[in-house]
């Protein structure tokens, strides 16, 4: 008898979560259909993580030259040739070639490129062929929310996936959005000379992370000449000749700027229009529902990465991704998602990096915690490398003293929180943690300093 099935199972989405799973599932043995509607290896690959990671890399080593004369290091007419960078961030990209095409094709994993649709619980639609399959998963991302802006059709303007293919920088943009994507590229158009104005409906810059953190970066901005809106809500563009007009809502007054550039950073929505409700699949404004295994509700479609909504990040999606995977392969119940010891990093000079509940997770739930905070100058690390500017904070259980969540601002501040994330991870108390030997003059010695005054 024909098998009704032509995959064991079918994946939507290349990315982190998605071309995890199918991987997972190539090297158990299944039979893999992995569908994606744009660039194989998904938003991380293409967009974000890699592309940003190796001009954030140029730019920072163009920052510390250009700030050097204090270290008695000359960069009289240092400058920055922009195609060269551009062609750095190829060359990068060239060389991730983790979740290419290729690398699913070489598992056996058959690749599909169009976009997927539910037709049913077990049918799929991809261009004009329909595939059957046993077991889904569904990895089909996020995208940039649309916040209602009035913008006219006419008018071009960037978005976080697409802004780093720009030709040249431009001499003033205008990014609305003050979470962590509008400031990494705050930071890094304002180190390339470009006049940056940021804004956000909020009362601080990164608003999800601990106040301690908006108020410094606050500081750094100003610094750096970076023009901060908070409280400020962006209303509409406008064509202004060869430039573009922002007009917002500051202090119930309306207000305009002309810029050359405006770039959305307003966050993302999953991408749900893939007919969840042909199959039976629940999901809501955030994303799919899914339980501690990423299974859907329907019982043989799971789910994972950006699409389920909450905090984006590799780390995340690769954790979704497994937990499904094992429950699929029949490993699931000693395998749940477990969230735990994830860092939440943003990407800038000093770098925030926080892990575990925050000081306003405590709050919102009632929960007595103790929290203590150290200067960057509690270490010889600030001294001899003349960084100031930052903070270690960490939140403690009251009785108990275990380490429930930290807050880094710092250089490195994702290395350093690394600890953090495994004392989280393993219900270390801050005694525990501050035994381990530290090197001396390493910013790692934050973290001794913090416990020991927990």
């Amino acid at each position: 008898m024909k098998n009704r099935f032509d995959y064991d199972l079918a994946v939507l989405g290349s990315g982190d979560a998605g071309g995890e799973a199918a991987l997972i599932a190539a090297k158990s043995g299944l039979k893999v259909a992995l569908i994606e509607a744009n660039k194989w290896g998904g938003s991380s690959q293409n967009y974000s993580n890699v592309p940003f990671g190796a001009l954030f890399y140029a730019t920072q080593q163009f920052k510390n030259a250009l700030t050097g004369a204090r270290f008695g290091l000359s960069s009289t007419g240092l400058r920055y040739n922009y195609p060269t960078v551009n062609n750095w961030k190829n060359l990068a990209l060239r060389r991730a070639k983790a979740n290419s095409k290729k690398d699913f094709e070489e598992a056996g994993i058959a690749c599909l490129h169009g976009r997927g649709h539910l037709l049913s619980n077990t049918e799929i639609s991809v261009n004009d062929q329909t595939i059957r399959a046993k077991k889904i998963l569904i990895a089909t991302g996020a995208s940039t929310l649309d916040t209602g802006i009035k913008i006219p059709t006419n008018l071009e303007y960037w978005l976080p996936e697409n802004v780093l293919e720009m030709i040249r920088p431009p001499k003033t943009i205008f990014i609305v959005g003050a979470g962590s994507t509008g400031c990494e590229l705050a930071q890094f158009f304002s180190i390339l000379g470009t006049q940056v104005i940021i804004a956000d409906i909020a009362g601080r810059l990164l608003p999800r992370e601990d106040e301690e953190v908006g108020q410094v970066l606050d500081e750094i901005f100003n610094k750096d000449k970076i023009k901060v809106l908070t409280q400020s809500r962006v209303i509409a563009l406008e064509k202004d000749g060869v430039s573009k007009k922002v007009i917002f809502l500051r202090g119930g007054q309306e207000k305009s700027i002309r810029v050359d550039e405006v770039l959305m950073c307003t966050g993302n929505a999953p991408n749900i229009d893939v007919g969840l409700e042909n199959a039976g699949v629940k999901f809501n404004q955030r994303g799919i529902i899914v339980n501690e295994h990423c299974r859907t509700s329907t019982r043989n479609i799971y789910a994972a990465g950006d699409v389920l909504g909450g905090h984006s990040s590799t780390e995340k999606a690769l954790i979704e991704a497994r937990a499904a995977m094992a429950d699929i392969l029949g490993r699931g119940k000693k395998n749940p998602v477990d969230y735990r010891g994830i860092i939440r990093v943003t990407n800038m000079t000093p770098g925030v990096a926080e892990v575990g509940v925050t000081e306003d997770d405590c709050i919102r739930h009632d929960q007595k915690v103790n929290k203590v905070i150290i200067a960057l100058d509690s270490v010889q690390k600030a001294n001899t490398s003349d960084n100031m500017m930052g903070f270690v904070k960490l939140i403690t259980a009251k009785r108990t003293n275990k380490i429930l969540g930290g807050t880094v601002m710092a250089p490195h501040a994702g290395l350093i929180a690394q600890e953090l994330a495994m004392a989280i991870r393993y219900d270390m108390t801050t005694y525990e943690l501050a035994s381990v030997p530290h090197l001396t003059n390493d910013w790692s010695e934050l973290i001794r300093v913090a416990c020991e005054q927990a």
